[in-house]
């Protein structure tokens, strides 16, 4: 039976994980650890028994203290409680579905522990991905994707270890402005951006989606991931979410994996890898699939997606920046603060002001994003 803990249980990819939990029933849960909704992780807690839960602040440490005070839990709070929950010795994977770029220093003192990362969080490999994939190797520590389209490209890379890559065909759904010149977006609203037309997923996501900056971040991490140069990766609009990604041999054959746009299929795959298991839910049914067509991304009205290949290439602390401004940015268009087409803006004039520094430390990275939030904050708050 493995044993995983997972950072960031109350959120869209943690709540499918355990979702995938519950339907095998034979994977134990050793941790949990959310943000500040307590009351969902509460009520994880005392259907999964995890032996210990952290939340980000005391305060609500405290709180849940209060309530699962009837049951063998132990409550930590803040990054020190998600270094502890990271390293638990019985713990076999560690699932990152943590938010930002607070999932660095976790899921370093976990492949440091040796627990294997089923990763879904995009923003540890595109700020500190030189870091990362170096130190995985050195603790012989597989490092499995999370996310569709990586999980796609992993999948597709099966028994063919030993045969080069030509080019990586990442796939997107083009989101729910595909089709639309810049000037059109001109007045989205929040509510606009927030409807997906294929995946449910959480806010800051579907906001990126419908932005493609989510495709730049999986740009940078598929990088990361599967040793490639930024050239060899090719992003290619999928509008039906059915070819979830595509890799391209040096002979010229194309393995694809397709599949419902459905999330537990590839954390199922991670948590369980090498196996395959049954997975309930809609198949794909090739008798009534119409179509499949292909779109080259529009790089001038999302052109964020062009500044994600700029932060890749200048590497250092540029992806951070990118990172970074879009994160905040994004929080600002939530909050409605400002203009949807003000996100590639601020991304764009934060990259332009920062001086970039090469190979990063962690703190380095965690200065580069206060530097970019200060510099937000300063110019649109």
């Amino acid at each position: 039976m493995k044993t995983i803990a997972i950072l960031g249980s109350t959120g869209s990819i943690g709540t499918q994980t355990l979702e995938v939990v519950r339907e095998n029933q034979d994977i134990r849960v050793a941790a949990l650890a959310a943000g500040n909704n307590i009351t969902l992780l509460e009520q994880q807690i005392r259907e999964f028994a995890p032996k210990t839960a952290a939340v980000w602040t005391e305060e609500k440490a405290k709180e849940l203290r209060e309530r699962v005070k009837d049951l063998p839990v132990k409550i930590v709070s803040g990054m020190d409680g998600l270094l502890e929950i990271s390293v638990l010795e019985e713990t076999d994977i560690l699932v990152t579905a943590i938010v930002g770029m607070i999932g660095i220093r976790p899921t370093i003192a976990a492949i440091r522990a040796g627990k294997d990362i089923a990763l879904a969080n995009k923003e540890t490999l595109v700020t500190a991905g030189h870091i990362i994939m170096p130190l995985a190797k050195e603790h012989h520590v597989s490092i499995l994707p999370v996310d569709s389209e990586h999980s796609a490209i992993f999948q597709s890379l099966q028994g063919n270890e030993k045969n080069s890559i030509k080019k990586i065909l990442l796939t997107a759904s083009g989101g729910p402005f595909r089709g639309r010149k810049r000037e059109e977006l001109a007045n989205i609203q929040v509510e606009d951006a927030l409807k997906h037309p294929n995946w449910e997923m959480g806010r800051k996501i579907t906001i990126d989606s419908s932005t493609m900056l989510n495709k730049g971040l999986e740009v940078i991490e598929a990088k990361w991931l599967f040793d490639v140069d930024f050239d060899q990766i090719q992003v290619v609009v999928q509008p039906q979410s059915v070819i979830h990604s595509m890799v391209e041999y040096e002979d010229g054959a194309v393995i694809a994996q397709l599949g419902t746009p459905d999330m537990k299929l590839p954390i199922q795959y991670a948590l369980y890898y090498p196996k395959r298991r049954n997975l309930p839910g809609d198949r794909l049914d090739f008798w009534k699939l119409t179509e499949l067509t292909f779109e080259q991304p529009d790089l001038e009205t999302f052109y964020g997606l062009r500044l994600a290949y700029e932060a890749g290439r200048a590497g250092g602390t540029m992806p951070t920046v990118f990172n970074a401004a879009n994160e905040r940015a994004v929080s600002l268009f939530l909050d409605r603060k400002i203009k949807y087409l003000e996100i590639p803006e601020i991304i764009h004039y934060c990259m332009d002001a920062h001086k970039r520094k090469e190979a990063p430390t962690v703190e380095e990275i965690l200065s580069a994003e206060a530097e970019t939030y200060e510099q937000i904050e300063s110019r649109w708050s």
